[in-house]
């Protein structure tokens, strides 16, 4: 890292200090704090080159008021640097919290899903297709040692049976497609901010807001309907009417459980897969849990 190139590359200012290491970092990258006369920036390091489909999602978005970093370009033009290197600018944020004010968290969707890009390419298989009863068989026999063993075997049947509920995405644009407390954060002055938009790419923003429903409705029905009234109230364009529209949070969390699994495989990796798989199993997403959300919108003609 040097950061006295990366200020000249996006000009920046004149360098003053890199933070001495990474101050965050997720699964597939780290993120250093870089301070210049210009003011304090976030660099973000992909730990492996992966295209930015989402830079042109997240300008217009901060363009149209949602809160999100602003894409710094380098004085070319481009979205990042060598070795995919993005910067950003920096916004002081507190840590996950899946409870914070669902009716600031529903707006926020809203204000998300109001800024229209055409979907460019397909629909990945991550957000929209099973596991398979084959595979989860497989890796309950392959994992039978592990901590999550007995909790995953449980579960067998009903991450089965929630697989038959997939439904095809019906409307297609750009989306976030990561909308969890880990990316839409608090900020110091009671507001948030949603970070991450690497991942965006074609999903249904009613799939995706059934990712956020879940993810911060909790099992409270006065907080699901709270979030989706004020989804409404600031204009948002999706509905939530059928089971398949959990279809994108059925899929993504079968996939990390599965590639949790298969990671813990991995000597290496097991006490990050551990907890990785923890979070899906511990917080299951049951039949009955989603069918508990659709009942508490419902009524209420959301």
């Amino acid at each position: 890292m040097d950061g006295a190139s990366i200020s000249t590359l996006f000009g920046l200012g004149r360098f003053r200090r890199l933070s001495d290491g990474p101050v965050a970092r997720g699964r597939q990258g780290e993120v250093w704090r870089l301070d210049t006369s210009d003011g304090r920036w976030a660099v973000k390091v992909p730990f492996h080159p992966q295209a930015f489909a989402g830079g042109a999602l997240q300008e217009k978005a901060c363009a149209a008021g949602v809160p999100a970093p602003a894409v710094r370009r380098t004085v070319d033009g481009a979205l990042f640097g060598d070795k995919h290197i993005r910067v950003y600018e920096w916004v002081e944020l507190g840590p996950p919290d899946p409870l914070m004010d669902p009716e600031l968290v529903g707006a926020t969707v809203a204000a998300i899903h109001r800024v229209f890009v055409p979907a460019h390419g397909p629909v990945e298989a991550w957000h929209t297709a099973p596991v398979g009863a084959a595979r989860w068989d497989e890796l309950i026999a392959l994992v039978h040692e592990a901590p999550f063993a007995a909790r995953l075997a449980a579960l067998r049947d009903e991450l089965v049976a929630l697989e038959e509920w997939l439904t095809p995405p019906a409307t297609l644009q750009m989306c976030h497609r990561d909308l969890w407390a880990d990316n839409v954060l608090p900020t110091p002055d009671g507001g948030l901010c949603v970070i991450d938009w690497e991942n965006s790419g074609p999903a249904d923003p009613a799939q995706e807001l059934a990712c956020v429903l879940f993810e911060f409705g909790r099992t409270d029905p006065g907080r699901a309907r709270a979030l989706m009234s004020s989804y409404i109230a600031a204009g948002g364009p999706a509905r939530i009417s059928r089971v398949g529209d959990f279809s994108m949070l059925i899929a993504q969390l079968g996939h990390i459980a599965e590639l949790a699994g298969s990671n813990w495989l991995s000597a290496g990796a097991r006490p990050e897969s551990a907890a990785w798989i923890g979070e899906v199993l511990e917080d299951f997403h049951s039949r009955e849990r989603l069918q508990g959300l659709l009942r508490a919108i419902r009524p209420h003609g959301l």
